[in-house]
């Protein structure tokens, strides 16, 4: 397989590369850190597949798709790791988190060489996944990752979101699931008409709450 990086990091770039030739299964035509230089080299030479950065000063990974006539194979290279991304694994498109583990890229690899006879929607699904991760977007999914396992959880059902240990957790049914997302960002990105964050470290979903209960403080040393 014919391969291109784009990245804006050139250690990123020189990282993967010496990923992709230890693996001895494509060959690496070329790399850049500038997305404009990627679309003019992109215009003239065709290759199969292309390790894409997400985000990149001036111009977004999707932006660079929307300007090439050809449409390759992509693995997006990132460190936004959020439902969408799942998502589009699902529909023929790969990605790899950052730092790219070399097990992770061979399934990659793999995963591409069954797809190379098949005809993939490019543009549309990096639409689609722009839209997904557009910050004023309000999350319906959300995923929690273990191990390589990734389940997806319906917001909706959803009965509270809280922090500790440095970690966010989500709870749906009374089981705790670690996600991605910090407090802040899903107070800024949740439906506001449904959930209230009620202490610093709590986000809930109103309308699943059935009792409240006042609690005394009396012979309390809280300190």
């Amino acid at each position: 397989m014919r391969a291109y990086i784009v990245d804006d990091e050139r250690l990123a770039v020189d990282r993967l590369r010496r990923l992709l030739e230890a693996t001895g299964r494509v060959e690496i035509i070329g790399s850049t850190t500038d997305p404009d230089a990627a679309v003019e080299f992109l215009r003239d030479s065709a290759v199969d597949v292309l390790f894409l950065d997400i985000q990149m000063p001036g111009m977004t990974g999707f932006d660079l798709l929307e300007r090439l006539e050809r449409e390759p194979l992509i693995i997006f290279t990132t460190a936004y790791d959020r439902y969408a991304l799942n998502a589009f694994e699902v529909n023929s498109i790969d990605y790899l988190l950052k730092p790219i583990d070399p097990r992770r890229l061979d399934r990659a690899l793999d995963k591409l060489a069954g797809l190379q006879a098949r005809a993939v929607p490019v543009r549309e699904i990096a639409r689609q996944l722009a839209a997904e991760l557009a910050p004023t977007r309000k999350l319906e999914r959300i995923a929690s990752r273990v191990g390589e396992r990734t389940i997806i959880l319906d917001v909706a059902r959803v009965t509270h979101f809280f922090a500790r240990d440095k970690l966010t957790f989500a709870v749906v049914n009374g089981r705790e699931h670690a996600i991605d997302y910090s407090l802040s960002e899903l107070d800024s990105r949740l439906d506001a008409r449904r959930f209230a964050r009620i202490h610093r470290a709590t986000i809930v979903n109103v309308p699943l709450i059935l009792e409240l209960f006042r609690m005394s403080t009396a012979g309390c040393s809280c300190g």
